[in-house]
């Protein structure tokens, strides 16, 4: 998952450079940017998420999840050859641009959207190990490190890109923008071996709590195989629906931000570019200090849904900060801050309570609706965002002014998804209340 990130976030470092699409060999503007990065949920929006996650329940991690780390692979070097200039040069670039406007957007597309399937899937596969693995145990303490290690790779790419991409020069040619792509590639290979040890090493405990239960004398109910109409019961869950729902808008909020981050912050805070993705590196630098102790304090101690709220309202303050405090520096630190603080609260609290409403056996089926609940709103959001911002620039003369006003409007936005996620983290609160029996805000960790 580190080299997801990685790969996903590679180019969010460096974002403001799409602002001037004429400086770029590759030619992409922001609107153009938010399209591609939409691309990540275009296949999981459309069913591929719904559909790998009942093979997942039907086919078991190990074997669907390998599947789905392949895939991650091949779109990524999809992405990697459309941006390069052995592709610009290629007789496959000529035949797209019959079609498109800009191949290299078309083609990075379809990568994109081939590896947004592949990694959602292995996250899918990965949380419902650590939920199979830790259940009754410190559930919450687990994921909450499998998220931290995950986002280190978003705070390694934020910090590295720019420091390998050079941005002095006044013309970028290919050659720099898809530096961070190979960087990517390399990490995704890495990947792959460490996958393989992971399902070696899946297989071993099966084996050890089969021989254990033998050992014990202890006999298993026979697991029911999974039915479609488990989708329909699952949908039919308030609980369900209403963790869904927080997911979209406050993932929202913050991933889609991340996107657009620099573009936002440098001309807020009036900040040079490799200090903006310093900045925003703090939001993956949070989490991984703070996810696992947010974690370890719901296994001990529970409270989920009020943990939810309240990383909900941190993410509010801060979109209000980065939107609207004074255009001084410490303010920018500060707003990212408290943003990385209320994205580790969140999924801290909101992961480990699936386990809790969902039978273990639906749970790859859950979690892969919930990604595609969610990844309906990353598939539009990033493409709202570029265009807010790319219409308030065109529209304004004074380049200076037109970027801090976009800066402000796409702000605005952010502040009313954060609203509505908080209003979702309220009645998930009520909702708990009214359903003592789940067992939402109670402890994850079984006193012996």
């Amino acid at each position: 998952m580190f080299a997801s990130y990685f790969f996903d976030d590679f180019f969010s470092g460096i974002g403001h450079i799409f602002n001037n699409p004429q400086n770029l060999d590759l030619a992409w503007n922001l609107s153009d940017y938010g399209l591609y990065g939409g691309a990540y949920s275009l296949l999981c929006v459309w069913g591929g998420l719904v559909i790998c996650g009942m093979l997942l329940d039907k086919w078991g991690v190990r074997f669907t999840g390998s599947l789905f780390v392949g895939l991650m692979v091949i779109g990524s070097i999809i992405v990697i050859y459309a941006i390069s200039e052995t592709f610009a040069h290629s007789g496959l670039y000529l035949l797209l641009a019959k079609a498109f406007n800009k191949p290299s957007l078309a083609l990075a597309y379809a990568g994109c959207a081939i590896f947004g399937l592949g990694s959602e899937i292995a996250g899918v596969a990965v949380t419902r190990s650590i939920a199979k693995w830790f259940k009754g145990k410190e559930m919450a303490l687990a994921m909450g490190l499998q998220l931290a290690f995950a986002r280190m790779g978003t705070a390694t790419a934020l910090i590295v890109v720019p420091r390998i991409v050079n941005l002095d020069q006044a013309y970028i040619p290919f050659s720099e923008t898809s530096k961070p792509a190979l960087v990517a590639l390399i990490l995704m290979c890495v990947a792959l071996v460490l996958w393989s040890m992971f399902v070696f090493m899946d297989s071993k405990y099966d084996r050890q709590n089969a021989e254990e239960d033998r050992k014990n004398d202890v006999v298993k109910e026979k697991e029911e195989k999974f039915k479609f109409s488990d989708i329909l019961r699952i949908l039919g869950n308030k609980q369900f629906i209403l963790i869904s729902l927080l997911c979209v808008f406050f993932y929202c909020c913050i991933i889609s931000f991340r996107r657009f981050a620099t573009t936002i912050i440098i001309p807020r805070f009036g900040i040079e570019g490799e200090v903006a993705s310093l900045m925003v590196s703090l939001i993956p630098f949070a989490t991984m200090i703070f996810t696992p102790l947010f974690g370890s304090l719901i296994d001990s101690k529970g409270k989920a849904s009020s943990f939810m709220i309240l990383g909900s309202f941190l993410v509010l303050i801060s979109h209000l900060i980065i939107g609207f405090a004074p255009g001084i520096e410490f303010f920018g630190y500060l707003g990212v801050a408290i943003l990385g603080i209320g994205y580790s609260l969140v999924p801290a609290a909101m992961w480990p309570t699936v386990p809790k409403i969902i039978p273990e056996k639906n749970l790859g089926t859950a979690y892969s609706l919930i990604y595609w609940i969610q990844n309906m709103g990353m598939l539009v959001v990033p493409i709202f965002v570029g265009i807010i911002i790319t219409k308030t620039t065109e529209s304004i003369p004074d380049k200076g002014a037109a970027s801090l006003q976009s800066a402000v409007n796409a702000e605005y936005f952010f502040v009313a998804l954060s609203l509505v996620a908080i209003a979702i983290a309220f009645m998930l609160r009520r909702s708990s209340l009214q359903n003592p029996q789940l067992m939402i805000d109670l402890p994850n960790k079984r006193k012996k």
